[in-house]
């Protein structure tokens, strides 16, 4: 194997991309990515407090510019790497969010990039990794045989292999996401973050806990790809079917940094069904009037089935991205509303 090579193995296992990072590398993140990320917006919506029941605050990473919070953690972790990694070049293994965070920090910082996606993969993601210059090779029938695949060209080729989730500097710089939220409104009790890998819950957990260890960080993930929700519950990594059609949640394995983390900082999870997905992706476009795809509505799904617990309460709810495709948007606009969609809407 040659020297290269070997590099490219290693990284997969590094020691350092799975240090729990600390609530400085947060800071240290935001630092770094405030020249090429501006902040996103809070805003509240009277509409999504009359469905929760709670003071409802929405966290819109739906308007970064690859359309989800995941560039966060992309800018933060290109933007250190050292002259062999940047030589070498990146892989990652993406649905398309964390494909075009990577891609967009790449482009930035004169990186080469292959993104490996499934077959299947939202085109609207995989359109945008491309147009931002990734090489995408579609492989395999979801996430996990993508990612499998991206690891065995990482080994083989010597790239540097950016995990989804097992990679601190991706969990600091998403974890500003929130951060920002509490310092926009300090008097929030709760933010819901949606899980796929977990490191947009994980990066939530390590800011809100410095910040004020009294704020709740609950995760949500769809009950038909659980695989996240249940290693959280077990308290080990464990792996779940995947039939969910929400694919910024859509992973049959758990990543063991983030659930690292959640394990001790995580205040709650809930599972949701993929109709209530749909309906909370129609009260999100409805009442925020921003495009919203379905992880991304997760959190406002999870709000209205915690509507006892949160009401009275300050709630923010991380819209994680908004990269719908109009098929999607067909699909979700043309389905009967659900009985959870319309609760509160009197």
């Amino acid at each position: 194997m040659s020297a290269d090579h070997t590099a490219g193995a290693a990284a997969l296992t590094d020691p350092a991309n799975l240090a729990i990072p600390r609530f400085t590398d947060v800071l240290e993140a935001r630092r770094q990515i405030r020249p090429y990320l501006e902040p996103t917006p809070l805003r509240h919506y009277p509409g999504l407090t009359a469905l929760t029941g709670a003071e409802t605050w929405v966290k819109h990473e739906n308007f970064q510019p690859t359309g989800a919070f995941k560039v966060r953690g992309g800018v933060n972790l290109v933007s250190r790497l050292s002259d062999d990694e940047r030589t070498r070049g990146v892989i990652a293994a993406s649905t398309g969010n964390h494909g075009q965070s990577i891609a967009y920090a790449a482009r930035i910082f004169g990186v080469s990039v292959i993104i490996c996606a499934p077959v299947m993969a939202n085109r609207v993601k995989v359109r945008s990794m491309q147009e931002l210059g990734a090489e995408v090779i579609l492989h395999g029938a979801d996430f996990d045989e993508a990612r499998e695949h991206c690891e065995e060209l990482a080994r083989r080729r010597g790239y540097r292999y950016v995990h989804s989730g097992n990679e601190a500097l991706l969990i600091a710089g998403v974890g500003t996401h929130t951060l920002e939220a509490l310092e926009a409104r300090p008097d929030l009790d709760v933010v819901i973050v949606p899980v796929g890998g977990g490191s947009g819950a994980a990066g939530a957990c390590i800011a809100a806990h410095a910040v004020n260890p009294a704020v709740e960080v609950i995760g949500v993930q769809s009950e038909q790809a659980p695989a996240a929700y249940l290693s959280w519950r077990e308290r080990r990594l464990t792996t779940a079917r995947n039939t969910t059609m929400a694919e910024g949640l859509a992973t049959r394995t758990a990543f063991d940094l983030p659930q690292r983390i959640m394990g001790e900082l995580l205040t709650d999870f809930v599972l949701v069904s993929d109709d209530e997905i749909r309906g909370a992706v129609r009260d999100m476009i409805d009442h925020t009037r921003t495009l919203v795809e379905p992880a991304g509505a997760a959190s406002l799904a999870a709000a209205i089935n915690l509507r006892g617990r949160l009401e009275g309460r300050r709630v923010a709810l991380v819209c994680s991205g908004g990269n719908i495709t109009p098929e999607q948007l067909t699909a979700v606009l043309s389905a009967p509303s659900s009985d959870a969609s319309l609760v509160g809407a009197g």
